[in-house]
């Protein structure tokens, strides 16, 4: 079961990274605008931050294998139509509802697991191999992305429908019936679950729409606007409705509220970081694509660390002082590479490409634990929604945010390589800002006891566990 349900977190995270690599010519071989292109990238994480929430607490209230099988077939029909699209239009409708699958199908995974194993040890191991195959399918995916591409950039939406058809069957077998959803006396809350992703939709938007800047700041600031509004007429609702979507007490749980926080911003810098780095490889080195993917992989090196090392650590340590040095590794990381210069060897570079790998394998899974220990089985699903609501706000984040510091920089620099240069290191302050602004967080925050010392470690089951049938 767990090996099928890393699988789908593999398949997310490859195919995010395989189509990132594939962009340039897919813009080349359709024809496609600038804007058009990056809408590409920007559909998925419009659909995938927009509908994150709903999807957690759908695999609450719906069941989560249920959920869980139902949307990896949408995303693998919609990554099929992607591959077959022939026009800018397909690919932006394919990439969207797709990242509506993930958003829906993610939650399902994570909440399988943690309620599938005991808190204590186990359970975290399980949580720390998840967050590892994850990150370990996106560095895979830079490089895989940039094999496919040399054979055809269709290939990178056909490589995934390949892998997740044979998860969808594993899935069948292997997954158990883990929960029967009472029937909703009550009814469902339809409006707080409209409110909440018109909500979430606007704010993806406009986070998105920074990074689009040639209309002006108008379209942002009045999406962020709106979605403030919808997100206080959301509130409203919840304390209205008789069985609200989501429990608004669940909030008042400081470590999970916390770990999300943490989550946002450990992964903001992380992949803003990443993204400038591939800039400053590709258009600055003149580096291909190919290559670029093959140097970031040393990043990847978090995907044998998360759970071969951090178990260890997190049973002698805690998750709390474990997250706290993964964060301090990480501005370390990105602050090796502040200096950075246009005829940096590759050995220059790689102390912080390692750096920031062993910064990830400490902090992310440790901070998936935090953000679902002690949160009741029948709001699993709604934890493990806010915690990718909270990374996939981060990544949108993290990357609209250097591209329109770098926009900044670049413009009041001129275009010559010095002025260019002057710009990346301006942007690369971003991830060192976000990366010290969690380690606050995380210093004060997060101190939760270590594993062996709860009480839940050594019972033979969580006291709300939900029966897993065979």
């Amino acid at each position: 079961m767990l090996l099928v349900l890393c699988g789908t977190i593999f398949l997310e995270g490859s195919d995010v990274a395989m189509l990132a690599v594939a962009v340039p010519t897919i813009r080349a071989d359709l024809g496609l605008t600038t804007g058009a292109a990056a809408w590409v990238m920007s559909g998925y994480v419009l659909g995938y931050a927009g509908f994150t929430l709903l999807g957690g607490r759908a695999a609450d209230l719906l069941g989560r294998r249920r959920m869980l099988l139902t949307w990896l077939g949408v995303f693998l029909v919609f990554s099929m139509l992607g591959g077959v699209a022939t026009g800018g239009w397909m690919l932006v409708v394919a990439r969207f509802v797709t990242g509506v699958a993930a958003a829906f199908m993610t939650p399902a995974a994570l909440s399988i697991i943690t309620t599938s194993y005991p808190e204590g040890p186990r359970r975290d191991r399980a949580l720390l191999v998840f967050a590892g195959v994850g990150a370990g399918g996106f560095s895979l995916g830079l490089v895989i992305g940039g094999l496919l591409t040399e054979l055809g950039w269709r290939w990178v939406f056909f490589a995934p429908v390949l892998l997740g058809g044979v998860l969808l069957l594993a899935a069948f077998g292997l997954v158990p019936v883990q929960d029967r959803p009472r029937p909703a006396r009550r009814g469902y809350d339809l409006a707080g679950a409209a409110s909440a992703a018109a909500a979430m939709l606007l704010f993806a938007y406009g986070v998105v729409r920074l990074e689009h800047r040639g209309h002006g700041l108008g379209p942002t600031v009045g999406a962020l606007a709106a979605g403030l509004a919808l997100l206080a007429v959301f509130v409203m609702v919840e304390r209205r409705a008789r069985a609200p979507l989501v429990r608004l007490g669940i909030f008042r749980r400081t470590a999970m509220v916390r770990a999300d926080l943490g989550a946002l911003l450990f992964l903001g810098a992380f992949f803003g970081f990443q993204f400038l780095l591939t800039l400053y490889l590709q258009e600055l080195r003149g580096w291909s694509a190919l290559r670029t993917a093959v140097a970031l992989v040393a990043m990847g090196c978090d995907a044998v660390l998360a759970p071969l090392l951090t178990p260890r650590l997190v049973r002698r340590y805690g998750t709390g002082r474990v997250i706290f040095g993964g964060f301090l590794l990480a501005v370390v990381a990105y602050g090796l590479f502040l200096p950075v210069r246009a005829d940096w060897s590759y050995a220059a570079m790689f102390p912080s490409l390692i750096i920031a790998g062993i910064a990830f394998a400490l902090a992310y899974g440790p901070l998936t634990i935090a953000a679902t220990d002690s949160v009741a089985a029948h709001e699993q699903g709604l934890a493990g929604g806010l915690l990718y609501t909270f990374t996939q706000f981060g990544s949108a984040v993290g990357i609209s945010a250097v591209t329109a510091v770098y926009g900044i920089a670049a413009t009041g620099a001129g275009g010559s390589p010095d002025a260019a240069l002057a710009a990346y290191r301006t942007a690369l302050a971003v991830p060192v800002v976000m990366v010290l602004l969690g380690t606050v967080v995380c210093a004060f925050g997060l101190r939760t006891p270590r594993s062996t010392d709860r009480p839940e470690a050594t019972a033979p089951a969580a006291r709300d566990e939900l029966a897993v049938e065979p």
